[in-house]
């Protein structure tokens, strides 16, 4: 049987409902913390089970069974790498044979600044010593964080800063990365490898934006600023700047910290990165960020 962690989430939710498709009646378990959100699921055949990553207790029974497993990375960033360990240990205590993590393009580059890269590659150091197969998904930055984040705030603003520079991305829709998530799990030979999953074309972030301002008939100023600045206007909304500043539970999961050694980390080039990998794993061409953007389009302010 097959295993997807935090199935309520967005990733997780999307990855289920595509296995769902697939494997017979009671041959998928869906584990999370609000077990009554995925009433739905369990109709369709799923098998739903609570899990708290915080409590390794509960992780035992919900892994019971399984053979493969779809470590979703979890919210909290700076924090989260004692939760992912819990889970990686329960699942390989329970015979879980095969896990597929969602991990960040450029996890295992040393010099990588983004912060976000450390807890992934911790994550990956752990499953890599487990003993289980492992498959690590190293996602390039999410279409749906430009079309559905960045735009429209810049749209309503006429104008965004951006630390990125000229920095180049392959921005990836979190569909194609489902889609190669859950073919990891349904296919063979994925053992043991680590896939970097991009979209169809790079481009900097001003091309982006310029691409959405075209779209939506009303162009984007994009001021390039210094980490610093970058700093001064997350602070300006209200953005904690340290991981260990966020309120679990709260409306903003991620820190400033983040956001802009994330911003460092493309323009220093960690993202330039343009692989074939949707395509030999799900078997079609990756969707192009134009193609989000006007999926997005109805969203954005007029």
């Amino acid at each position: 049987m097959l295993i997807v962690t935090g199935a309520n989430g967005g990733f997780g939710r999307a990855a289920a409902t595509r296995l769902l498709e697939q494997l017979p009646r009671g041959e998928l378990i869906l584990t999370t913390r609000t077990p009554e959100r995925l009433a739905d699921l369990a109709q369709k055949g799923a098998q739903v089970r609570f899990a708290d990553f915080d409590d390794p207790s509960s992780l035992r029974t919900a892994f019971a069974d399984g053979t493969k497993m779809l470590l979703i990375s979890t919210a909290r960033v700076g924090t989260r790498v004692a939760q992912h360990v819990n889970a990686i240990d329960a699942a390989a205590t329970a015979g879980v044979r095969h896990i597929a993590y969602t991990s960040v393009l450029g996890a295992a580059q040393a010099n990588n600044p983004a912060i976000v890269k450390l807890d992934h590659r911790a994550t990956e150091q752990h499953l890599e010593r487990s003993g289980v197969h492992w498959t690590f998904l190293r996602d390039s930055q999410y279409s749906e964080a430009v079309a559905g984040a960045m735009v429209p705030g810049a749209l309503a603003a006429g104008r965004r800063p951006d630390n990125s520079g000229s920095g180049r991305v392959a921005f990836v829709s979190r569909e194609d990365c489902v889609a190669c998530a859950t073919e990891v799990l349904l296919q063979r030979g994925h053992e043991n490898r680590a896939y970097d999953i991009t979209g169809p074309e790079l481009m900097t972030v001003e091309q982006a934006l310029t691409m959405a301002g075209e779209i939506a008939g009303k162009p984007i100023v994009l001021d390039h600023v210094d980490d610093e600045a970058m700093f001064a206007y997350f602070d300006s909304l209200g953005i904690p700047r340290h991981a260990s500043d966020v309120v679990p539970e709260g409306p903003i999961p991620w820190s400033s910290d983040d956001m802009v050694t994330f911003g460092r980390s493309i323009r220093e080039g960690y993202f330039d990165v343009l692989t074939d990998h949707v395509e030999r794993i799900a078997g079609r061409k990756p969707r192009p960020l134009r193609e989000i953007m006007m999926s997005h389009r109805h969203l954005w302010p007029s």
